[in-house]
Parts: structure tokens; C-alpha cells; sequence
């Protein structure tokens, strides 16, 4: 069985340049793989392999600067769930195009799982899945708002639009994504246009997946992951999820595909 860890923290690195080197090189050395991304705001990405080859990145990328508290979500998959190893430099380690949003200074409140359902049930609490069309098309929590995005980048223009319609009637403001990092990016965007009671769930759907029991869940279908294993389920268990060989995006068993219309056999 390989280990999966989904991980990111956001910290200040002076020359992420100078860490892309030494980071791919002991991924390679140990084994794993997947993507790793570096930017002057932190390090985020998924990366997979034995579990001895993974600690001993996890703990180097826990020895980088303001990285001892990386968030890590862990998984399984049967098999390598990517084909190599990539460490990229960018701009971002979550693209908002919000050049002035600081997580490291400011986010919303964390919602452990355990406490998420209480939250997310509370009629003045209206809860935004802050994901792509694609990944929400295969499951989501139930009763949440779908901003039916193609990029992250869209999110602060389509909140800004829909702004005075969702808090309507409203005091809280509940969000969440698939590890947390694109959370922690949009509740600090909520925070800079002034709304203040802004929750998201510790952890992202992995977390509550893992530790919250199936017969107490409100989440509904599948999670879409960005490797080979597409879609995981409660318990972090391989999903049902296949790849549409028309377009590339997950497609549920016995349903067309959401994003291009086609026949789930196409």
C-alpha cells in the first residue's frame, strides 16, 4: 500500500528558488512522487511513496522556514498514484490573483469535523463550496452554495457579485475545500471585505471524511482528488470515480459526464 500525503503551509520564503534543487532531489532519492509547489507565500501539493521515503520529506519540508506545523492530510491508494515527481516554482501555492491576502496573517475560524455538521446545519449559517465545477459535480455537502467556478482565480469576482444575495438572512459564513488551503486563501478574502464570522472546516474534506463516521455524514457522493485514484470516499477509500475520455473530468458510475455531456461509456 502507498501512502498519500496532501500537505501545505503557508510561511515566508525569502529564495524559493534555492529549495526547488534539493527538495526534487530527495523526493527522487527516497522514492516518491507527485507535485510539489513552492512560492514566496509557502509550499503546497500531494506526494506519494513508501512510508519511509515520505517521512523523510515530510520531515525536511517540516525543517524549512515557519514549516515545523505543516498541515498533512494522509491517505492510501493500492498503487503509485503518479507517474513522477514535480517540484514547480509559482507565484502562488493557491491562485486567487488577491495580491494583497495574507493567510499567514489573517483567516477565518478553524470547525473541527467533529463540529462541522452543527455548523454547517445552523439555518443562519449559509456554507460555500470553494472548489471548481468540476470537483463539486461528484459530491458536496448537502444544502451547500456551488459557485459553479472553472478556476479558483473566479472566486473573489463571483462572491464579490452574489455578496448582498448570500448573506442575506445570514450571521455566518461556512466554507470549505478538499485539504483546507483553498480555505484558508478565501476566508482571509472574506476577512479583507469585511465579514467577520467566517468559518472553514480544519482539515477539508479529507479530515472529515477520515473521522467522521458515514451513518453521521452530510456529505453527499464522492471527493475528487487530483491524482490517479480520482474520487475517495468515507474513510478515505478509493471512489467509484472514473476519468471522461472526452474532456478528462470525473464522471460518477451510470452518469453522463457534468462537464461536456457525455455518455458515461464515451
Amino acid at each position: 500500500m502507498i501512502s498519500v500525503a496532501a500537505l501545505y503551509q503557508f510561511t515566508r520564503f525569502d529564495d524559493p528558488a534555492a529549495l526547488r534543487a534539493p527538495l526534487l532531489e530527495l523526493c527522487e532519492a527516497a522514492g516518491v512522487k507527485g507535485t510539489l509547489l513552492l512560492a514566496r507565500e509557502g509550499i503546497n501539493g500531494t506526494i506519494a511513496g513508501e512510508a519511509e521515503g515520505l517521512e523523510a520529506v515530510l520531515a525536511a519540508i517540516r525543517a524549512l522556514p515557519g514549516c515545523a506545523a505543516l498541515d498533512v492530510k494522509f491517505s492510501s491508494a493500492p498503487e503509485m498514484p503518479f507517474g513522477r515527481m514535480k517540484v514547480r516554482l509559482k507565484r502562488e501555492i493557491v491562485t486567487m490573483g488577491e495580491p494583497d491576502i495574507d493567510p499567514a496573517l489573517s483567516v477565518g475560524h478553524y470547525v473541527d469535523p467533529a463540529d462541522w455538521n452543527a455548523l454547517i446545519a445552523d439555518p443562519e449559517t449559509v456554507v460555500i463550496d470553494t472548489r471548481n465545477d468540476y470537483e463539486v459535480a461528484i459530491g458536496t455537502f448537502a444544502g451547500a452554495t456551488d459557485p459553479q467556478t472553472a478556476s479558483f482565480r473566479e472566486f473573489p469576482a463571483w462572491f464579490r457579485r452574489n455578496r448582498e444575495e448570500l448573506l442575506s438572512g445570514k450571521k455566518k459564513v461556512a466554507m470549505f475545500c478538499t485539504g483546507g488551503i483553498r480555505c484558508e486563501k478565501s476566508t482571509s478574502f472574506l476577512r479583507s471585505e469585511g465579514v467577520e464570522e467566517v468559518y472553514h472546516l480544519k482539515g477539508g474534506i479529507l479530515k472529515y471524511l477520515e473521522e467522521v463516521p458515514e451513518a453521521d455524514s452530510l456529505w453527499q457522493g464522492e471527493c475528487f482528488v487530483f491524482d490517479e485514484r480520482v474520487s475517495i470516499t468515507h474513510g478515505l477509500g478509493q471512489g467509484t470515480a472514473t476519468m471522461c475520455r472526452a474532456c478528462g473530468r470525473a464522471v460518477l458510475p451510470g452518469e453522463d459526464c457534468a462537464a461536456c455531456g457525455a455518455p458515461e461509456a464515451a
